[in-house]
């Protein structure tokens, strides 16, 4: 098929579930309530870590900016989502599938950063307590924290601008709800074998190297729990660590799915609600799972709510 990229200026396609109308209209109400919930908790969480001096801490301050990246993110894809969802327009214009995709894959790529920064907070809280003060000191959290955002952006602008130097085809339908680098990559009208290894790279980078190094923190932090005699003191060891073990393994598992996995009709169907869930469902369960296994957190929120005036 011809291939042109002066054809796209006109805009994209967003193909998503419109082979199953009925199945829209429940992802549109399903959707709207869980974007205003993590529009809501995840507000929450930045308001009580800055109110509250109680949770002025290094874990607190990696949450804020999870949750604050969590914003970002849905709120890039979610509106244009909802929008192509209600009725029978699926366009998105040529700058605003640029902007998506960079604004998507840089707070993607950040989050992955974020988490294994978050790792190595908890390994030095857990396997020095005593010199956790001295490490993690403010200068450093800062330093980390623009270590993730920087490092995240830079990955993203090199690959956004591969993929929009691909001749893409003329019918420009993408096979997604959502301008995804692998979806973008599909319709293109050239070989893209360099384009394809150069993602398994930065797959590597930001996947792989990342959730390898927080399975090594939690390898050592299980060992130096195991080695506190108290009970009480290995259940609030493993509590404290619990709720980001659980972030980590809900969005490394889904991002590794849909960017590790071999090509076929089926994948790319099951890739679609894989990128939902991580889109849209795991920013929402961020707050839900920090807040309900964490007693500071849920102290802090209910005095923001004035339930708790002590």
């Amino acid at each position: 098929m011809k291939g042109t990229n002066a054809s796209t200026l006109a805009g994209f396609t967003l193909l998503g579930f419109s082979d199953q109308p009925h199945l829209e209209m429940v992802l549109l109400l399903v959707v709207s309530i869980i974007y205003i919930l993590t529009l809501m908790g995840n507000t929450a969480i930045i308001l009580v870590s800055y109110f509250n001096p109680k949770l002025h801490t290094p874990m607190y301050f990696f949450l804020s900016n999870l949750s604050f990246l969590d914003l970002c993110f849905t709120t890039s894809v979610v509106p244009q989502m909802l929008w192509n969802l209600k009725g029978p327009d699926k366009t998105i214009s040529y700058t605003g599938c640029v902007i998506q995709l960079y604004v998507a894959l840089g707070l993607g790529s950040t989050e992955c950063v974020l988490l294994t920064i978050m790792a190595y907070d908890r390994f030095n809280a857990i396997c020095r307590p005593l010199h956790y003060a001295v490490i993690m000191h403010p200068k450093l959290l800062q330093q980390l924290a623009a270590l993730a955002w920087i490092s995240g952006f830079v990955e993203s602008t090199v690959q956004t601008i591969l993929v929009f130097q691909l001749p893409l085809c003329s019918h420009h339908m993408v096979d997604d709800f959502m301008c995804e680098e692998p979806a973008l990559i599909k319709i293109a009208c050239v070989n893209t074998t360099f384009l394809e290894n150069e993602l398994s790279i930065a797959c590597v980078l930001y996947v792989v190297i990342p959730l390898g190094l927080i399975l090594v923190s939690y390898g050592c932090i299980v060992r130096s729990v195991l080695k506190i005699k108290s009970t009480e003191g290995r259940r609030k060891a493993f509590g404290t660590c619990g709720s980001h073990l659980i972030v980590v393994v809900l969005f490394f598992g889904t991002l590794a799915s849909i960017y590790i996995q071999p090509k076929s009709k089926y994948t790319q169907n099951y890739s679609k609600f894989l990128t939902l869930f991580y889109t849209v469902v795991t920013p929402s369960l961020n707050p839900l799972i920090y807040t309900l296994r964490n007693k500071e957190a849920k102290w802090a929120l209910r005095r923001l709510l004035g339930r708790d005036p002590s």
